[in-house]
């Protein structure tokens, strides 16, 4: 019988290395189902949350925060893509444009997960898509209302909670307790609350940790 396992993945929509992190994750998943049966859960974390609105062009934003070059940028833009198509994910080939704030986005999927995981997952992925795959801008509702018409929810339920503050509490509190429990860089892939691993790591890496996980105890 296949072991359970929950998995938390914290992680933000802004960041490329979640969205290779996931595919990874997703076909070790896959690769490994014969011996783990998990459960998906995703978690918030903004690497941006003082962004404003209409966001920060990115190789401003990059330059600022990190330091570098546009040449840099763009040698490590290539790698992102390069290592996405390994795992089946295709980043739009002028990269993101801008930075955005990332909050709104984060309350959709904590909606979307109190209706379950497969409703969650669909979500994050169609997000994912549209800012990774496509450059759009997610800090815009009619973004984030495709995104959700994409993932087959209830868009007019969705619009509502946008127009509100509904669920802003909850992921406030969801940020908070992992950058407190040492969460400081994304994705974080925290297997049945106890062992982590961190970064967008290739799929063999994600299944050689599932499998140990789910061996028995000697």
């Amino acid at each position: 019988m296949p072991t359970p396992l929950k998995i938390d993945f914290v992680s933000d929509i802004a960041c490329p290395w979640c969205a290779v992190g996931l595919a990874s994750l997703q076909k070790a998943l896959a690769d490994s189902a014969d011996v783990v049966q998990a459960t998906l859960h995703f978690q918030p974390f903004e690497l941006n949350p003082d962004m404003p609105p209409g966001g920060e062009d990115v190789n401003e934003h990059l330059a600022r925060k990190y330091g570098g070059t546009p040449e840099q940028f763009e040698q490590n833009r290539a790698a992102i893509r390069a290592h996405g198509a390994a795992v089946g994910f295709a980043f739009h080939p002028a990269g993101r444009g801008r930075i955005y704030n990332t909050f709104n986005a984060h309350r959709l999927l904590h909606w979307a997960g109190l209706q379950g995981e497969g409703p969650q997952l669909a979500l994050k992925r169609a997000l994912l898509d549209a800012y990774h795959g496509r450059g759009e801008a997610v800090e815009q509702p009619e973004v984030l209302l495709a995104a959700v018409a994409q993932a087959g929810l209830d868009v007019a339920r969705a619009r509502q909670i946008l127009a509100g503050g509904e669920f802003a509490a909850e992921v406030r509190q969801a940020e908070a307790f992992w950058r407190q429990a040492g969460i400081s860089s994304v994705p974080a892939v925290i297997i049945n609350g106890r062992h982590l691993i961190s970064g967008g790591q290739p799929p063999e890496v994600f299944e050689q940790a599932l499998r140990q996980l789910a061996a028995p105890a000697a």
